[in-house]
């Protein structure tokens, strides 16, 4: 019971931090331009439409903050409305649903990102949980979590990335638990008899259920799902090597991997597929008609579509690849572990003195991590190197691995192409490195059974370090929810000058 009650506690606690004044800033905050908007399409008419406006004229967000909905572009024909997207549908139908509950406020469309960040915060607890075997390890990972600024502002903006995040958070878990399930029944089947396969393996099924919907929300979770694919099949090789299991290399190869590429390739091409009914099921949508257009032949309904929707990929696929447009915000991939240029979501230069007493008053909403968690996850990140050498730990590496796949393939982007990307891009790579600082505190707590001063020792440890996140999220709380403040008090909080100036050109 405790081991379900402590992780919910702390997922309410996380969840009144994202919800109250969720609808403040009463305004369209960063890339809310984009997804909000979107999102209202698709649940208006099933594809993203092009709006009124445009950035130097933003007639769309105006007219919203106002209640005005008449915010799409007037067109003769459908298809000449079509909106070119970058991204999947999966994270726009997501805010969609809380636009469709709440209304089309800044309420309505942050509602589902701040009920996703809350049972992110529910799953990370239960997943430390079962990787460290200890109830108040998931809890202080669930809470570490709950306490992270840039977990915070993108589960209160109607961004992509936090649900991107929590698809590949909930893909790990589903994993850990397919780890223990599978081990659990070759050893019982090892008893019996030789060892074949494990049949249907319902957690595995749900892991690639939910990676594909990674990959539905943001292509990057492509990134994800490759090498959590290849770590459940090398964790199902090391399961038969443990029992003793005779060739269990070609036994993992000729009896897992099967059941693997159904689940973790064709359940997520499904699931990612799934995603564009809207587009395949109405005619709006951008490139609909493309193959009718470019070919002289017989139209095939369902060719000619899966053609359409194929060029429509490659679209995106140039755009992303060719994405160097200049921003004030924008960052390189080292850079983000030590938070040296987070993203200002929201910054009005109108508020007035009146507002918090002073001779000038800031209301910032800034999209950076808690530098305190951040910087302690560098140097748990080290040590956990060391300890996966040393030990071969299965959790180290599996921690190491997420890291990896969230972080390192942006330096092929930075190197290769230049492309324009900012610090939140690592919101996926955030519950690793919590996962991180647990294994870590689980070393520095020691064992059940080691003395109680070392025991007493290492609670100290952990508790102050605990004290000290929390101390760090609490200063900069206002900066990160858009409170109005003294500018005095704002500009304290800016940890370096690179979170304030613009970036060079």
């Amino acid at each position: 019971m405790l081991g379900w009650a402590g992780p919910i506690l702390v997922a309410l606690f996380g969840g009144l931090l994202r919800f109250i004044r969720l609808d403040e800033p009463k305004a369209v905050v960063f890339d809310e331009t984009y997804y909000a908007k979107d999102a209202y399409s698709l649940i208006t008419h099933g594809v993203e439409r092009t709006m009124l406006g445009d950035a130097k004229d933003p007639i769309a967000d105006k007219r919203l903050i106002t209640g005005n909905l008449d915010i799409f572009k007037q067109c003769p024909q459908p298809d000449d409305c079509a909106s070119f997207v970058a991204h999947p549908p999966l994270g726009k139908w997501m805010i969609g649903v809380g636009e469709w509950l709440f209304g089309m406020d800044p309420f309505g469309w942050r509602f589902a990102a701040a009920l996703i960040g809350t049972l992110s915060i529910l799953i990370m607890a239960r997943v430390a949980r079962r990787m460290t075997r200890s109830t108040l390890l998931g809890c202080l990972a669930g809470l570490l979590l709950s306490l992270d600024g840039l977990h915070l502002v993108l589960s209160r903006t109607a961004l992509l990335d936090i649900f991107l995040m929590f698809w590949v958070l909930a893909g790990f878990a589903c994993l850990v638990t397919d780890r223990d399930w599978a081990r659990q029944r070759l050893a019982d089947r090892h008893e019996r008899g030789p060892v074949r396969g494990l049949g249907l393996r319902p957690w595995r099924l749900a892991a690639g259920l939910c990676l594909g919907a990674a990959c539905a929300v943001k292509w990057s979770g492509i990134f994800f799902l490759i090498a959590f694919a290849v770590m459940s099949l090398m964790w199902d090789m090391g399961a038969r090597r443990a029992l003793g299991v005779r060739q269990p290399y070609r036994g993992a190869f000729s009896y897992d991997l099967p059941g693997a590429f159904a689940a973790m390739a064709l359940v997520p091409a499904l699931t990612f597929l799934a995603s564009w009914t809207g587009w395949f099921a109405t005619s709006g949508g951008w490139g609909r008609n493309w193959a009718q257009a470019t070919s002289s032949g017989p139209v095939f309904f369902v060719v000619d579509s899966v053609r359409s929707w194929l060029q429509y990929q490659l679209q995106v696929l140039g755009y992303h690849s060719n994405l160097h447009e200049y921003h004030p915000y924008m960052s390189e991939p080292w850079q983000w572990p030590l938070l040296i240029r987070p993203v200002s979501f929201h910054y009005p230069s109108d508020i007035p003195p009146s507002a918090c007493g002073a001779d000038k008053c800031s209301q910032a909403v800034l999209g950076v991590g808690t530098p305190a968690l951040w910087y302690a996850a560098v140097l748990a990140l080290v040590g956990l190197v060391a300890w996966y050498v040393a030990t071969r730990d299965w959790r180290a590496g599996a921690v190491l691995l997420g890291v990896a796949a969230g972080w390192l393939p942006w330096f092929y982007y930075a190197l290769a192409d230049n492309r324009t990307m900012y610090l939140f891009y690592m919101i996926p790579v955030v519950p690793f490195m919590v996962l991180a600082l647990v294994l870590v505190a689980g070393l520095v707590l020691g064992r059940q059974d080691a003395p109680a001063p070392r025991r007493a020792t290492g609670a100290a440890l952990v508790g102050a370090f605990t004290l000290i996140v929390l101390i760090n999220f609490w200063w900069l709380y206002p900066v990160l929810t858009a409170e109005t403040i003294t500018h005095a008090d704002w500009w304290a909080r800016m940890l370096m000058r690179s979170w304030v100036t613009a970036a060079p050109k």
